[in-house]
């Protein structure tokens, strides 16, 4: 069976996000998860559905990706078909065509498990290269966690103005208010 890119439209958001949290395991590769939609979601419903991807065969979404910005494709697979040969072929080919609407011409980038077959295949391709990996950090919250020496101190309506303003220049193009 063939597999099928989509734009999943606002009411195919739940589902999306649905494979991703299955997608989910302790030690699984840190690209793509639910709570990156739920951060985009911020942008709108209408907005975080034009930036999702889904691949599909038979009805089973097997990748997801969300355009993350104009050059940014955060890519994700489902853990059982990391490998799979045809899914990877088929995430080269819509990547590395503009017309497929994934990505715009020029120069991107792709944030995709490691663990994968199709950083490999899309490295093949002629103006492709591997960057370096980000480094993901984790931390066992399985034991209690020594309290930090840190300083906290509560922002009430008369410093709210300026906590905004911090908060809002963290995050370029926020529409935090």
């Amino acid at each position: 069976m063939a597999i099928v890119l989509n734009v999943p439209g606002v009411d195919g958001l739940a589902e999306a996000v649905a494979v991703l949290r299955e997608w989910q395991y302790e030690g699984a590769p840190t690209q793509l998860h639910p709570g990156d939609l739920g951060w985009f979601w911020r942008s709108g419903a209408e907005a975080t559905a034009a930036a999702v991807r889904t691949w599909s065969r038979s009805g089973r979404i097997l990748a997801a990706g969300l355009l993350d910005g104009p050059d940014l494709l955060r890519l994700t697979t489902a853990p059982d078909v990391r490998q799979d040969e045809e899914l990877a072929r088929q995430l080269v080919a819509d990547v590395t065509d503009p017309a497929r609407g994934v990505l715009p011409a020029g120069r991107v980038n792709i944030e995709a498990p490691p663990n994968t077959l199709f950083p490999d295949l899309l490295g093949a391709e002629e103006g492709w290269h591997l960057d370096d990996p980000w480094t993901p950090l984790r931390r066992d919250l399985t034991a209690p966690v020594r309290t930090p020496d840190l300083r906290v101190e509560e922002v009430g309506p008369a410093r709210a103005q300026a906590f905004a303003a911090v908060l809002g220049a963290a995050f370029d193009g926020s529409r935090f208010a």
